[in-house]
């Protein structure tokens, strides 16, 4: 453990600690592959963690930590939610959502039963996150893009973004319920036109996908930005601190 945490504060400080500014408050974004920043920006996948900064000015700094495939277990067993606790002052803030890996039975590295585990770690994201007198914020997993033959959406993180909703609602915390809106949006526009926000990559574009690949969990840089605006107004409505941050011309 000792090896794999020193692997990660080494490898993240030669990826952001130039960008990591202590004078300024920091937005911690905390989260799976739908948050984090893609670094082949020659592949279409976007994280809405990694369009965020479009939408906020340089008074803000933000920091996001969130990594393809994790979960609330295995973020805080691969050290690194240490390496987060790290880079903490007072005053800044974390945004945590997970649920996307959390539901995978097979895989006990990243599984947290929704009704006991998975609630559990994120309370102990919360405490920890107060411990360095700094501000837990929970948001709830983005909607999976699934349809049914007969084109209803089928919302497949909804126990996850209700156990999310629940700790918040417990602990005292902000809640952006982004499950909530993303499942809505594409229940309003339909299947076909969903599309147009998820991975759908067409046969003999890329050498590692000869045959297309269509995929309806993570983003494109539309979706990613999409999901960045939800954010964004919810911040807006409700009177957020971080709102003061927004660019006054976005959206």
């Amino acid at each position: 453990m000792k090896r794999v945490l020193f692997a990660l504060i080494l490898s993240a400080f030669c990826s952001h600690s130039l960008a990591w500014d202590p004078t300024r408050v920091a937005l911690h974004l905390v989260g799976d592959s739908t948050m984090s920043d893609k670094p082949n920006l020659a592949y279409p996948e976007r994280g809405w963690g990694q369009l965020l900064p479009q939408y906020m000015n340089e008074e803000l700094e933000i920091v996001n930590h969130a990594a393809n495939g994790r979960s609330t277990r295995r973020f805080i067993n691969e050290g690194r939610w240490a390496l987060v606790l790290s880079e903490l002052k007072e005053g800044d803030y974390v945004l945590i959502q997970f649920g996307h890996n959390d539901q995978k039975k097979d895989d006990p590295a990243r599984y947290a039963s929704v009704d006991k585990d998975y609630p559990a770690f994120l309370r102990q994201y919360i405490k920890e996150v107060r411990e360095h007198k700094a501000i837990p914020m929970i948001a709830s997993s983005i909607c999976r893009r699934h349809f049914d033959e007969e084109g209803n959406l089928q919302r497949k993180l909804i126990d996850y973004a209700s156990a999310a909703r629940q700790v918040a609602k417990s602990e005292g915390v902000e809640f952006f319920d982004l499950n909530e809106q993303t499942c809505g949006f594409l229940k309003s526009i339909g299947e076909p036109e969903s599309r147009q926000y998820f991975i759908q990559v067409p046969p003999d574009l890329y050498t590692r996908y000869p045959d297309g690949k269509t995929d309806n969990t993570h983003l494109n840089v539309v979706g990613a930005s999409k999901v960045a605006q939800f954010f964004i107004r919810d911040l807006r409505e409700r009177n957020h601190p971080l709102a003061n941050y927004v660019y006054r011309d976005s959206l």
